[in-house]
């Protein structure tokens, strides 16, 4: 009776009372006009959230879904994609164009580095036949924030588009859509909109949805064509995930109160408050480049990164990740994404600071909780006032 979950996993996140309630009540057919307004309602504020005046359409589907959406809707087999690599979602861009009969070819970063628009400009030039760039806003596996909007700039003179998953990063920092000229936008539900898992979502630029029409390849549940004939209607072309949608429409309102600035604030404090308590701690941030979703701690060499992640879950409910592929053990990841206050990332500090000790490593307890209420104090009423 006394274990109480605290989850700082980058997806699932922690989901607001209100969000769960609006999602448990009883479930309306899809099909009738006041499901009709729900959607219409929820699109206006997807709109909102994406920084566009283009439709956002949604799928029942984690975000892996969306990303291949994007690449069925838009290319047809035997094109050439350029794939910035630096982390797992990178390598997954690769995969789905791999499956669908593209040629990708990877641009390999030393993974917690930013790739540069310098770098990126030089592959296009050796390559005139590359569609598109398609990247990641930010590599959630090591933490990292690429220049999204300079990227875009080199691939628009190149003739290609840029194609972003946002899946832990749309609502977590400024990313404009429509004043960046991003063709693609994709984004999940388990997020920063702090919902259960399964649902994505894909916006698209005009010069993108051209691709739509000329695509060769297959596609039926993902095809854009379909939903973009229904959302007319206001409607859906297959049956959504109608719970989730009333979820998604309460997680909406609540951003929409809060306003894009305020949450991008809270984004920005949270982050720095963790990534300087992990710094007073005598440890170092793993990305170069460190965005606000979640901060990546290395660990000390030698002290197993599976070990700590399995005796804070198990000792005192505090759920964090663990590194992912050639990071697995080496890495802890905590996120800042979901119902958090800014107090979250004291108790996400405090469980590191105990798992830290209770493994041998000497920690100077509390220096690292100290250093996070310092920033906290400091801009809390700026903040949150």
């Amino acid at each position: 009776m006394f274990r109480k979950w605290h989850l700082f996993t980058p997806g699932p996140v922690p989901v607001a009372p209100e969000v769960l309630l609006a999602g448990a009540r009883p479930t309306p057919h899809h099909r009738l006009p006041e499901f009709s307004a729900v959607l219409t309602e929820i699109r206006e504020d997807l709109k909102k959230l994406f920084q566009t005046e283009r439709p956002v359409f949604f799928f029942a589907s984690s975000g892996t879904g969306a990303m291949e959406a994007a690449v069925a809707n838009l290319f047809s087999p035997g094109e050439r994609v350029l794939v910035v690599c630096g982390g797992k979602f990178g390598e997954r861009w690769g995969e789905i164009a791999e499956a669908y009969g593209l040629f990708p070819l990877y641009l390999h970063v030393p993974w917690g580095e930013a790739v540069s628009p310098e770098t990126v400009e030089r592959a296009l030039a050796q390559d005139p036949e590359i569609k598109a760039v398609l990247l990641q806003a930010h590599e959630t596996s090591t933490g990292v924030k690429h220049p999204v909007k300079e990227i875009a700039q080199v691939a628009h003179r190149a003739g290609a588009l840029v194609v972003v998953d946002a899946i832990s990063a749309l609502g977590v920092y400024p990313l404009p859509m429509d004043a960046w000229e991003l063709d693609v936008v994709v984004a999940g539900s388990q997020k920063s909109l702090a919902l259960p898992p399964g649902l994505s979502f894909l916006a698209l630029s005009e010069r993108a949805w051209e691709r739509v029409e000329t695509s060769r390849s297959p596609r039926y549940y993902f095809d854009l064509r379909r939903e973009w004939k229904a959302y007319q209607k206001e409607t859906t072309a297959y049956t959504p995930a109608v719970s989730l949608l009333l979820s998604l429409r309460e997680s909406l309102r609540l951003v929409r109160e809060l306003g894009l600035p305020r949450l991008f604030a809270h984004y920005a404090l949270v982050s720095r408050a963790c990534r300087e308590g992990v710094s007073a701690l005598g440890l170092e941030i793993f990305p170069q480049v460190p965005c606000e979703a979640l901060t990546v701690v290395k660990l000390p060499e030698g002290l197993d990164g599976g070990a700590l992640t399995k005796l804070l879950r198990r000792r005192y409910g505090v759920v964090m990740a663990g590194g992912q592929g050639k990071l697995k053990g080496k890495v802890v990841r905590i996120t800042h994404m979901g119902y958090q206050s800014p107090l979250e990332v004291v108790l996400a500090l405090s469980a590191l600071e105990l798992g830290l000790s209770e493994l041998g490593w000497p920690v100077k307890m509390g220096a690292g909780v100290a250093r996070a209420l310092e920033i906290i104090r400091d801009k809390a009423e700026e903040v949150y006032a």
